[in-house]
């Protein structure tokens, strides 16, 4: 028998527990879930895990095959020292659709000029200075070309936008206009005029959106981070916006979460904070992964999204 044990907050399980013992039984496989504490650390075969449960010394864990993170980003675990075994991120379908409907949805919201037809129901007839251009026409930018990065272009550029894509390493897609490297950032900046960022945080994406970068935009840009809150410099995010070189910003992760109340994004005009809800795992789906590793691992197959360690993702 598979032992596992589910690493995560524990008012979680009632999520889980249902669609884990599912997946695992389509998979044909024969698991016992434990919780921490009701089993040995070195009888564990697999980790299910969150940052954010009580399991952060993973020395004790012997056998454990590997240790299956239900977050999509890892950074919180990738550089623990007791961490050997294998660490794999979560890439599901459900957290895939949540990215791109919230991203799409976004993107199209500033487009169309949403935010400000609804905050101008005045009675004046705006109709030739309310029309927008036709997506075709309009330049979006996506910093980050992993699974959800590419997912997101695809959508955008589905609806007709002309979309370019930027990534640490060279990318090849469909449709899509990839660049890399440091010229290649330049490059997509001074042609974003909608720009979503969903890179990793590593230390080479940290701050990567400061006062020189931010400066590159086009006069007015408008900004969505729903990948990592250490991209941006908030101060310089927060200048750029007052001088009108960034027109707006949504913005759905942050160095600190909560938000503290007192943050002077929440009472920015040109500021939309959203609550870290862009890509959240959805247990169905996510258990469907969580369970295909589990398979792989005792087939001897390679692990699905396994981290590199030296990249950081």
């Amino acid at each position: 028998m598979i032992q596992a044990l589910f690493a995560d907050r524990a008012e979680n399980w009632a999520r889980y527990d249902g669609p884990l013992q599912k997946a695992l039984a389509d998979a044909g496989l024969s698991v016992e879930i434990h919780q921490p504490g009701e089993i040995a650390p070195e009888r564990i075969d697999y980790i299910i895990y969150s940052p954010q449960g009580p399991v952060q010394d993973f020395t004790a864990y012997t056998r454990t095959k590997a240790v299956l993170n239900l977050w999509a980003g890892v950074e919180r675990v990738v550089g623990n020292a007791t961490l050997t075994q294998p660490l794999c991120r979560m890439v599901d379908a459900g957290l895939e659709r949540g990215m791109v409907e919230y991203v799409t949805g976004h993107v199209m919201r500033y487009h169309l000029g949403l935010d400000a037809l609804l905050a101008a129901q005045d009675g004046i007839w705006r109709h030739d200075s309310a029309t927008p251009p036709l997506a075709r026409n309009r330049s979006v930018v996506m910093l980050g070309l992993g699974a959800l990065g590419a997912a997101c272009a695809d959508a955008l550029r589905q609806l007709g936008f002309a979309v370019t894509g930027w990534s640490r390493t060279q990318k090849e897609i469909a449709g899509i206009t990839c660049l890399s490297g440091a010229d290649g950032l330049e490059a997509a900046l001074r042609r974003a005029e909608i720009l979503v960022s969903i890179l990793p945080d590593t230390p080479e994406t940290t701050d990567l959106l400061n006062a020189r970068t931010l400066a590159l935009l086009p006069r007015g840009a408008q900004l969505i981070n729903p990948g990592r809150g250490t991209l941006i410099d908030d101060d310089a995010l927060l200048a750029a916006l007052e001088t009108g070189q960034v027109g707006h910003a949504t913005l759905d992760v942050f160095r600190t979460e909560p938000l503290p109340p007192a943050h002077p994004y929440w009472a920015h005009p040109q500021v939309t904070v959203t609550p870290h809800i862009a890509a959240e795992s959805r247990a169905e789906t996510a258990s469907e992964v969580v369970a295909e590793n589990i398979r792989r691992g005792e087939a001897g197959e390679p692990f699905l999204y396994e981290v590199d360690r030296a990249r950081g993702y």
